[in-house]
């Protein structure tokens, strides 16, 4: 087989909430994707210097170190609870400091925590977003209703949900430089030739 270095995903907590859903969730979907081989890594926003997004300073506090991590990453899954029908302004904030070359051809995974009822909205403008960075978004979503009832501080309560989550996970590994795919697969095809 052809020897590949993991690949590396990362998830951005929308919440800054210190007993976040999601980013309880998050950990979940990053702890599927260690197991499936990726290296990860949570950007916890509460841990980010950054400013109200000022065009005319790209740069500011801690954008330079997100942006970085964002570059390095293979996969990267965008977390947020659902904040008035759509994904929380430290998401959008955050979001906004990245450049299109920084994520473009970078595969992306979407999760939506809500208090109520099966959420939906916020996946529908986080989509918008990682399409308009020209990012490839994962066909799965994962979309949490009745967070205070479904996630607690052990895990997610929900077998269905938490087996949601974790798929969420694995395949964010399996499609990870899904930008590579024509590449990937001839290799792919010339390892099995080999081994004829």
């Amino acid at each position: 087989m052809h020897d590949r270095s993991p690949p590396t995903v990362v998830a951005i907590c929308g919440s800054l909430r210190d007993e976040s859903k999601t980013r309880i969730a998050l950990r979940e979907v990053l702890d599927a994707a260690e197991n499936a081989g990726a290296d990860t890594q949570l950007i916890d926003l509460r841990e980010y210097d950054l400013p109200v997004f000022d065009p005319d300073d790209r740069d500011a506090g801690d954008a330079g170190r997100l942006k970085r991590e964002i570059d390095a990453a293979d996969a990267v899954v965008f977390g947020t609870p659902n904040y008035h029908g759509s994904y929380a302004a430290p998401l959008k904030n955050a979001l906004d400091y990245v450049k299109r070359d920084q994520i473009a051809g970078t595969t992306v995974g979407l999760l939506e925590v809500a208090g109520g009822d099966y959420p939906k909205s916020a996946l529908m403008h986080l989509r918008t977003v990682a399409r308009t960075l020209n990012a490839w978004t994962l066909p799965l979503e994962v979309g949490i209703p009745a967070a205070y009832d479904t996630v607690s501080e052990d895990g997610i309560e929900d077998p269905d949900i938490e087996s949601r989550v974790r798929e969420l996970g694995e395949r964010i590994v399996e499609y990870a430089g899904v930008e590579r795919y024509p590449e990937l697969a001839e290799e792919s095809r010339s390892v099995l030739a080999e081994d004829d």
